[in-house]
């Protein structure tokens, strides 16, 4: 991909305002099929907020797409192109996605992208993370596998000792920051999308814990023996730990742990059966009923008062996807009849254009984080 000019239009008025807004033009020429629409996405609201196929550019002719922007001076815009999803972003000359486009916004400008690559070469990208973490390599469990985690800290964390944070524990957590360590080569990006989102003020700043798997993740994330010894690390062992090494708020209605898949089974069970340390639970593509797996039946047997808990659910539509929405729309029903209520104490979303991997899941990012950790205006 190739920037082949930046202009800047000139205007023969004087803006005063200190907060003067600056027209970006943005334009990409590139060959697609017939149809085909390009997409921009970014770090700001006007931009998606890494959303891969929300803001869409006005089609010109066949090989012309273009959109005008505001923005204040100062400001620093990032942003890259795709065809729609995470598995068709625009690539470079080599055929590798590029980094982050960066922008400091200073006068009106024109910018020209030339793509004659679209595709998904995550296999190759190199490690990037957006933010501060910390590692703890081979952190030990009584009962369970030791294993790496990896703590994102919002912007600003080391500069504000006397500030606390919620903190979201996450399933798999070498695919939810850093493609160079997923399992599949494509991250969930949760640490761009919960950057945007905190800088724009749409939720609150957070901490993210990235728990790392092991050989044994399909019996640990599931209502078995290791299973509950899972459970276990992570309430006796590591909670604890993360709670006295930084800033958290380490009360239940700031603790919130989710997941896809298996993993989005573990979280639903970590949040049903331990609300004393989890208010909030999301579960991306659960299976919550497929083959020998049931955790519906000890939902709709459930007969103790209504669980102050607030969940998350959505699934897909193609492959796999298919074959756990038995299971959850019957956990959805069993939910329903406990007294939960859509919009309120559970959010559920369907995207039947969506496979079941990392790349549907990272697009549906923002919608679990916007609804567990809202500010409250």
């Amino acid at each position: 991909m190739k920037i082949l000019f930046l202009a800047a239009w000139i205007f023969s008025f004087i803006q005063i305002s200190i907060l003067s807004q600056c027209k970006i033009e943005v334009f990409v020429i590139s060959s697609l099929p017939n149809n085909q629409k390009v997409f921009i996405t970014g770090n700001k609201p006007e931009l998606g907020n890494w959303n891969p196929d929300k803001i869409p550019l006005n089609k010109m002719n066949d090989s012309t797409w273009s959109k005008i922007f505001e923005f204040r001076t100062g400001e620093v815009v990032e942003f890259k192109f795709t065809a729609g999803s995470w598995d068709e972003e625009a690539l470079d000359e080599a055929g590798k996605v590029s980094g982050n486009i960066a922008l400091k916004v200073s006068k009106d400008s024109v910018l020209v992208f030339c793509i004659d690559k679209w595709g998904n070469s995550h296999l190759n990208f190199e490690g990037q993370i957006t933010g501060n973490v910390r590692y703890h390599k081979n952190f030990p469990g009584r009962s369970v596998l030791s294993r790496d985690i990896i703590v994102w800290l919002p912007s600003g964390y080391d500069e504000l000792s006397d500030k606390y944070y919620p903190v979201l524990y996450m399933q798999d957590g070498q695919n939810v920051f850093d493609p160079s360590t997923s399992s599949f080569g494509i991250d969930w990006q949760i640490d761009e999308v919960a950057d945007s989102l905190i800088k724009t003020k749409s939720i609150k700043d957070i901490i993210i814990v990235g728990i790392y798997n092991t050989p044994f993740r399909g019996v640990e994330y599931n209502n078995t023996t290791l299973g509950s010894a899972y459970i276990n690390f992570i309430i006796e062992e590591l909670k604890p730990f993360i709670d006295r090494v930084y800033n958290t708020l380490p009360d239940r209605q700031n603790t919130a742990i989710g997941g896809s898949s298996s993993g989005g089974l573990i979280s639903f069970i970590m949040a049903w059966e331990h609300s004393d340390v989890f208010s909030m639970a999301a579960c991306l593509s659960p299976a919550f009923k497929i083959k020998k797996i049931d955790y519906v039946a000890p939902v709709k047997f459930y007969l103790g008062a209504h669980k102050d808990i607030m969940l998350y659910i959505d699934n897909g539509g193609i492959g796999l996807e298919e074959q756990l929405q038995p299971g959850i729309e019957e956990m959805l029903s069993a939910l329903k009849e406990k007294g939960f209520v859509q919009g309120k104490d559970i959010l559920y979303f369907k995207d039947s254009s969506a496979e079941h991997n990392e790349s549907a899941w990272a697009k549906r990012v923002y919608r679990f984080l916007e609804f567990m950790f809202p500010i409250k205006k």
